[in-house]
């Protein structure tokens, strides 16, 4: 089993629309071993995506990040971060594939309802960044 993070973003969360993506979630066979919502403070977000600070859209990223609710998770499956990634889909909900969360409940590629881990190294980091170890069924 591989563990991977996942956050449904503040756009999902105030269209109503986090428990039919959580919803989807344990339809696709994911465990959920780790749950919280949060409001991240802005140098939270900017903390979560250091990786991002150099690039043109890092402050529109941590701004909208900060703007609401979110919803932070661990999941745990076979392949979980291909998985995942898969029931995501494209970055961009316009490119995204029909059935996929992003196609569903995205609006644009800067709003598109959720983020999750694209490599063992980045789900370690993404997952210790909100989680300590005892916060894990």
């Amino acid at each position: 089993m591989e563990r991977t993070f996942a956050i449904i973003k503040p756009d999902a969360f105030a269209a109503g629309n986090a428990g039919k993506i959580l919803a989807r979630i344990y339809q696709e066979g994911f465990v959920v071993v780790g749950l919280k919502k949060l409001y991240l403070s802005k140098v939270e977000a900017e903390g979560f995506y250091y990786v991002h600070r150099e690039r043109p859209f890092f402050d529109e990223l941590t701004d909208f990040m900060s703007s609401g609710p979110c919803l932070v998770m661990v999941l745990e499956a076979e392949q979980a971060i291909k998985k995942w990634r898969d029931l995501m889909g494209a970055t961009d909900p316009a490119e995204a594939a029909d059935g996929t969360l992003r196609k569903e409940f995205g609006t644009f590629v800067g709003e598109n309802a959720t983020h999750g881990s694209d490599a063992p190294e980045t789900a370690a980091f993404e997952i210790s960044y909100f989680f300590a170890g005892m916060e894990l069924l």
